[in-house]
Formats: C-alpha cells, structure tokens, sequence
C-alpha cells in the first residue's frame, strides 16, 4: 500500500508545478512516480524507494538545466517575464525601502520592492523582475 502515498504525492507535487511552472516540482513528480513504481514490484523496500526518487528527480534536474539554458540562449526565445520590465504600474499596498508592498501593472498584482518610499495610488515603472518580486521605481515625467 505504500504505492499509493508515492502516486498520491506524484498527484499533488503535479498540481503545483502547474500552479508555479518551474519544472522542479515537474522533476520531484517523476521521481516520486519511479519511486511508486518501485514500491508495485518491492513493496517492502522503502530505502530502494526513496533512492530510486531521489535519484530520478536528482538526474533530471542536473539534464535539464544545460537543456534549458541552451534553449533561453537561443534566437527567438522571449521570456514572457521581462515583457514587464518598463511598463506602469500603480501601487495599491505601500512600500518601504526593505519591506514589500503591491503594484499593480496591467491587470496583475505583483509583490513588489523599492529603494524608495512608495504610497498608494503613485505611478511607478517597473525595472526588474525576479521569481515573484517585481522592484519599481517612481514614475517621473
């Protein structure tokens, strides 16, 4: 019965790698189904289990991080991520030099930092993006 917590873990780390979109949730995925896998033909084998897993999410991630690079490296591609990077926002929950706020640009709200104090409802421009955290700056004519 161990099989199942495998594939219901597989299930669950699925649902959040289409949540997040980072591939490594994606990688731990595979692995916890090889792991389950394992477990149908040993069930009582726990420790070949957890080291099938970890083996499996741990070689995926090392192949496709070259993969990847080469891929964002390549002619054409555009992350959709920097097509922020310039544009207005308004903040909607103040910001603090050290301390995260919210903007809002276009239709989205993002958590955002600033070296600058920032009230709600200033115009700012966005001029770089992390994983989650925009960091803005006033918007001066």
């Amino acid at each position: 019965m161990v099989w199942i917590i495998w594939f219901i873990a597989a299930g669950i780390l699925l649902v959040a790698e289409m949540l997040t979109l980072t591939f490594y949730l994606l990688w731990l995925c595979i692995g916890a189904v090889a792991a389950g896998l394992v477990s149908l033909a040993a069930p009582g084998a726990v420790l070949i289990q957890v080291l099938t897993g970890c083996l499996v999410a741990l070689g995926l991630t090392l192949f496709s991080k070259p993969v990847v690079s080469r891929f964002r490296a390549s002619q054409g591609f555009k992350d959709i991520g920097t097509d922020i990077v310039g544009r207005e926002g308004i903040v909607v929950r103040p910001i603090e030099p050290g301390r995260y706020g919210q903007v809002k640009v276009g239709g989205d709200i993002w958590s955002a930092a600033s070296l600058q104090q920032l009230s709600v409802d200033e115009k700012v421009r966005v001029i770089s993006r992390g994983n989650t955290i925009i960091e803005v700056e006033r918007w001066e004519v």
